[in-house]
């Protein structure tokens, strides 16, 4: 008996990196899967791995799940996706937003149709997905929202260090109102029973963008695995609602956390 059997889990971002292995991770622990991303067949994106490939890993497990492809960017195919996976799987009970479009440019180079993006997939996308899943985990008694955030929504030292120059501050922008978006909501959720929180890796996770972007390499020994992501994930998206909400977590920190608490409660 896995932790989310009966589950419905929709994670965003998940062709790759962290949404990929958060999907493959939820389907392990019995979740029914909606694996969404833009990227369908092999050879269409400058990256590997698409949502078809991520949702067979699941089902060669002995999972459940289903790919259905997106553009987050646009209204519609939010609405789209929720009705598809609700009509495939059933009422989400977790919703995981994951997904990024991201550019690293200074300010002053930044294009308008750019930042628009930025903010549609990675601020307006996670949130217009939440005012659609809601009603459903209303009706069921309990639900999981989890936004994936990053480091880059803490503030810059100043003096700045070496990575000031690197074009940050629109990404850090985004992550920064999902993170407030994240604590609102989970108070204006509180007594609906439905938990929702904001997770960044405590050191930067090799990806196939992290990497494009030469944030790490693919074999530095003091990145963090993309599995401490989602055995994090999993944590706030099984934890009992009311107990587990309203959390800014970092991956590493979490897992410590409930480690000793565990253990304290062995006692």
């Amino acid at each position: 008996m896995g932790v989310l059997d009966g589950k419905v889990a929709l994670v965003t971002g998940a062709s790759r990196g962290i949404g990929a292995e958060i999907a493959r991770h939820f389907g392990q622990a019995g979740a029914a899967v909606a694996v969404a991303a833009r990227t369908v067949e092999a050879g269409t994106s400058p990256f590997e791995g698409t949502i078809a490939e991520t949702a067979q890993q699941i089902r060669d497990a002995g999972g459940t799940a289903v790919a259905i492809p997106v553009d987050l960017s646009k209204p519609e195919e939010r609405e789209r996706l929720v009705s598809e996976a609700t009509a495939q799987l059933g009422v989400p009970d977790i919703l995981v937003s994951n997904a990024a479009v991201t550019y690293f440019v200074p300010v002053i180079d930044f294009t308008a149709r750019r930042y628009q993006l930025m903010f549609d997939v990675q601020v307006e996308g996670p949130f217009h997905l939440a005012q659609l899943v809601i009603p459903g985990m209303r009706e069921k008694g309990q639900g999981w929202i989890l936004n994936i955030s990053s480091g880059a929504a803490r503030h810059p030292a100043l003096p700045p260090g070496p990575r000031a120059g690197r074009g940050g501050t629109v990404y850090g922008m985004c992550k920064a109102a999902l993170e407030r978006f994240s604590t609102g909501l989970a108070a204006e959720l509180y007594a609906d029973n439905i938990a929702v929180n904001a997770l960044s890796p405590t050191k930067v996770v090799p990806t196939p963008g992290t990497i494009f972007h030469h944030l790490t390499t693919e074999d530095n020994p003091n990145a963090e695995p993309p599995s401490v992501m989602a055995e994090a994930s999993l944590l706030l998206c099984s934890g009992e609602p009311k107990t587990l909400t309203g959390r800014i977590a970092y991956s590493q920190e979490l897992l410590a956390e409930q480690l000793r608490a565990g253990a304290q409660s062995a006692q």
